[in-house]
C-alpha cells in the first residue's frame, strides 16, 4: 500500500457566503462521516486543519544565524488549509478518496504520493 497526501487548498479572496449554523453542522457531519468511512476501510492515517496562512512563522538560517519572520513562506493567494494522510492501494484509489473529500468540503484537493512507498 502506498501513502498519499490529500492537501486541501484555500484561495485568498475567494470567499464563500458565510454558512448558517445549520449549514456548518451539516458540513461537519459530512466530514465526520467521510472520516469514519476512511477509518473503517483502513485508509485514514492522519488529518489536520490549519489556521490561516498569515498565522505562519518562517524559520531559516541566514548568514549563520537563526532568523524568524512572519509567514507565510511563499507570497501567494493559494495556501495549504489542511490535509489528510491516507493509505491506498494505488493512485486511482487515492484519487477516489480525493474526489470524496473535494465533494464534501467544496475546495480543491491535491493528491500526492509520499516517496519511499510503493505506488500503483
Amino acid at each position: 500500500m502506498a501513502q498519499y497526501l490529500l492537501s486541501v487548498h484555500t484561495v485568498d479572496g475567494e470567499g464563500r457566503e458565510p454558512m448558517t449554523e445549520a449549514e456548518m453542522q451539516e458540513s461537519w457531519q459530512q466530514i465526520s462521516r467521510l472520516e469514519e468511512e476512511m477509518k473503517s476501510t483502513g485508509a485514514w492515517l492522519f488529518s489536520g486543519r490549519l489556521h490561516d496562512a498569515d498565522s505562519a512563522t518562517v524559520v531559516r538560517i541566514a548568514e549563520g544565524r537563526l532568523v524568524t519572520t512572519d509567514g507565510p513562506f511563499v507570497e501567494s493567494k493559494e495556501h495549504l488549509g489542511g490535509f489528510y494522510i491516507i493509505e491506498a492501494a494505488d493512485l486511482d484509489a487515492a484519487l477516489d478518496w480525493g474526489s470524496k473529500v473535494t465533494a464534501c468540503i467544496k475546495a480543491p484537493i491535491e493528491v500526492r504520493p509520499f516517496m519511499g512507498f510503493a505506488q500503483g
